[in-house]
């Protein structure tokens, strides 16, 4: 643990790209502030300042809750370190401008995007620059089930919503809606709470999976060991902190205009979104807490309503558009920067 932070600080590159990762960490944590707090401010349960301060507090708390399995899928399942050869630093940074690219883009626009996907975007354009299309593992590593998940995420969100407000709706039908609002604006700050423990072990580790393929393409870190613990509540504590800063364009998107919440909707659309999150997390897929949480949130208004114009399509379209342009936007960056790299003599 020790060795992997002073083979860091004593080498300037590593250090660089290390705190570049951290960059990326952030405005992870940035832009999906709305998906964690999104719905517990448009139900109005919280004010928006204690909103991102209670899933950031739960961001970080996700170290202690989730294993790393999501870590290490993005750090050995994505490109393969023997096809790359050397120069891995490169590669690395290349994957992370690309990625930061499109999500900062994104995040000062107002768009909810997946940064998990820019992350995966960067890194299949660097290896592919580097190294061609052999370098990215499509058939034994976490490539396919990710791509699959890039359509699957939504809809379990999307379904699990519908049902929970489906049986919501048939179990308090008879009862004071007052009363009804009161005791779910209790219970969105338990499914809240379990939406940001989700968040934080999906997506924090994504950025200490990034920092352990670096370590183990430069020999800092074996391929066989665990990630370190410091690395991975270091990636917490910056999530968290982007999270507590907050992409507040990012918020109003997700929380007022894709559609209207009462708080027995936000929390079957944030516990519709958390159990996805677990369940992947668990099984090491990485998925967008972003997707997840959009399909969950259409899915508690169209539950309710049982009315497709409950949703406003017009928003959500523009959301859909920026996800399928993630993965190929960040990587033609990250391939462009890579090529950059190399003509500048920095990389072979």
């Amino acid at each position: 643990m020790v060795a992997e932070l002073v083979a860091i600080a004593t080498n300037p590159l590593l250090l660089l790209i290390v705190a570049i990762a951290l960059v990326f960490d952030f405005y992870n944590g940035m832009n999906d502030a709305a998906n964690s707090v999104a719905t517990v401010v448009s139900t109005r349960v919280l004010s928006p300042r204690m909103a991102v301060l209670w899933a950031a507090f739960f961001n970080v708390a996700a170290v202690f809750f989730y294993g790393t399995a999501v870590a290490s899928a993005i750090g050995k399942g994505i490109v393969s370190q023997e096809a790359l050869g050397g120069g891995i630093e490169w590669v690395t940074l290349a994957a992370l401008l690309g990625a930061i690219f499109w999500v900062a883009i994104a995040t000062h626009r107002g768009i909810p995007v997946s940064v998990s996907h820019c992350l995966i975007g960067g890194l299949m354009g660097a290896a592919v620059a580097k190294a061609g299309m052999g370098a990215v593992l499509w058939g034994g590593g976490k490539v396919q089930s990710t791509l699959l998940f890039i359509v699957l995420s939504p809809f379990i969100g999307l379904f699990i919503a519908v049902a929970m407000v489906l049986l919501v709706t048939a179990v308090c039908r008879n009862l004071p809606r007052q009363g009804v609002n009161r005791a779910f604006g209790r219970l969105q700050l338990v499914s809240a709470a379990f939406y940001s423990l989700g968040h934080g072990g999906n997506d924090a580790q994504k950025t200490a999976g990034i920092i352990a393929f670096l370590l183990i393409g430069t020999g800092a870190l074996s391929p066989k060991s665990e990630i370190p613990f410091t690395i991975l509540l270091m990636s917490h504590l910056v999530i968290g902190l982007g999270t507590y800063l907050g992409g507040w364009k990012v918020v109003r998107t997700m929380g007022m205009r894709v559609t209207k919440l009462r708080p027995y909707q936000g929390f079957c659309a944030e516990t519709g979104g958390a159990l996805t999150l677990a369940g992947t997390a668990i099984g090491g897929i990485p998925v967008s807490t972003t997707h997840t949480i959009t399909g969950a949130i259409i899915g508690a208004g169209l539950g309710s309503a049982r009315r497709l114009t409950a949703v406003r399509w017009g928003v959500t379209r523009n959301i859909i558009w920026a996800w399928v342009l993630t993965i190929p936007i960040s990587a033609l960056v990250a391939a462009l920067a890579y090529l950059g790299l190399r003509a500048a003599g920095l990389t072979a």
